[in-house]
């Protein structure tokens, strides 16, 4: 059970020195391996050249990485004083997208700033973990237990997911949701909640079919049987279970994977990028993707375990979460396991938004990390 306190900000507040002292290098040596890695291979996706994508990624990450250790210093009691006008900011701007945002590639997911564009949905990953963790910690276990104490929960986390399905951009929703679902998980409804609502979800699956675009229909039929359409919609798939597999144990070598560099793989700099990767590196060299990815998740879950505070427990378990979906559906899509969605590998794939977003995630994580016994009036897991 849980233990609760109606006391208010607990302990002194670390000094910039203090918190400094506090980072876990290890966790931000495996970020700065995996970023080192998405530059290499956008340096070789470009045929060995830093230009286009190579140098603007590096310089994205340089930038991620000072807004990563600004987050980490940052006071703690900020993050929870300000959760719920982050999340409602963040959805004025999934509001302005619908009104009139950037349209790239079919969809309308951007806000162009001129300067350069913005994509809300992935600041509402961020956002949405940070609401979450402040309702549920000043929530009693008795409120938790009851479906009126999930109701606004439930509705704050569903309205920005139809406003990022309406983009369309149905990854990105399905994201959020998963995420909303282990936090309430952890928090601790009851498993006949979620029974209920997967119950639910197979009577809907077909009305929902019907709405579905043609080109997520296709994706779905597709990942059933890729030799439907060769050509077309399964492309994508056998084109990257074809590189997967040239590259054997050990790979053809930096800058000579045929299949990217003669351009039979498609979206090499993005969605498809760990393919290329395995393709030059092989099953070694996609397994070390593989293994830094989940030492990183494996430290944000442990950081989690050590946290006084609740709300720092509540925030580290939703946004690496949502970390561990990015590496997850990406990973498993170019294998051929899941559908090929929009969902890029964090730190490697080419993006903007995205590598800012994963790093301002990380430095939220490391900020409730090193103020791990700080205490913000709720304890963590304990008996009653």
């Amino acid at each position: 059970m849980y233990k609760y306190y109606e006391s208010g900000f607990k302990s002194q507040a670390l000094s910039i020195k203090d918190k400094f002292y506090n980072i876990n290098f290890g966790y931000v040596f495996c970020i700065m391996l995996l970023a080192g890695i998405g530059v290499l291979c956008l340096y070789s996706a470009a045929g060995g050249k830093w230009m286009p994508w190579a140098w603007p990624q590096f310089v994205r990450f340089s930038i991620g990485f000072g807004l990563m250790l600004a987050l980490t210093l940052v006071d703690i009691k900020y993050y929870l004083k300000f959760a719920y006008i982050s999340y409602f900011l963040v959805l004025l701007l999934l509001i302005a997208v619908e009104v009139g945002g950037h349209v790239g590639m079919g969809a309308q997911r951007w806000i162009d700033l001129k300067i350069f564009k913005i994509q809300p949905s992935e600041l509402m990953k961020i956002t949405m973990v940070l609401m979450l963790a402040k309702y549920f910690h000043g929530c009693t276990l008795n409120k938790i237990e009851s479906l009126r104490g999930l109701v606004a929960p439930a509705l704050m986390a569903l309205f920005p997911a139809a406003l990022i399905i309406l983009q369309p951009d149905l990854g990105t929703a399905l994201m959020l949701m998963f995420t909303t679902m282990a936090i309430f998980f952890v928090v601790g409804v009851q498993w006949w909640k979620f029974a209920l609502l997967g119950g639910g979800a197979a009577v809907l699956a077909p009305i929902a079919w019907q709405f579905l675009h043609d080109y997520q229909k296709n994706r779905v039929l597709t990942f059933l049987n890729p030799e439907r359409d060769p050509l077309g919609a399964g492309y994508h798939i056998i084109q990257s279970k074809i590189a997967l597999g040239s590259g054997g144990v050990f790979g053809k070598g930096f800058l000579n994977g045929t299949q990217s560099h003669l351009n039979f793989l498609p979206e090499k700099h993005t969605d498809f990028i760990f393919t290329m990767w395995s393709e030059e590196f092989g099953m070694m060299g996609g397994a070390l993707v593989i293994l830094l990815n989940l030492i990183l998740i494996v430290y944000g879950y442990l950081f989690a375990f050590r946290v006084t505070s609740y709300f720092g427990k509540l925030v580290i378990i939703g946004l690496n979460t949502n970390y561990f979906l990015y590496v997850f559906i990406n990973i498993a899509m170019v294998l051929g396991l899941l559908p090929v969605v929009g969902v890029p590998l964090p730190l490697i794939s080419y993006g903007g938004t995205v590598m800012l977003s994963v790093m301002a995630s990380f430095g939220i994580i490391l900020c409730m990390d090193v103020n791990r016994n700080i205490n913000l009036g709720r304890s963590s897991f304990g008996d009653d």
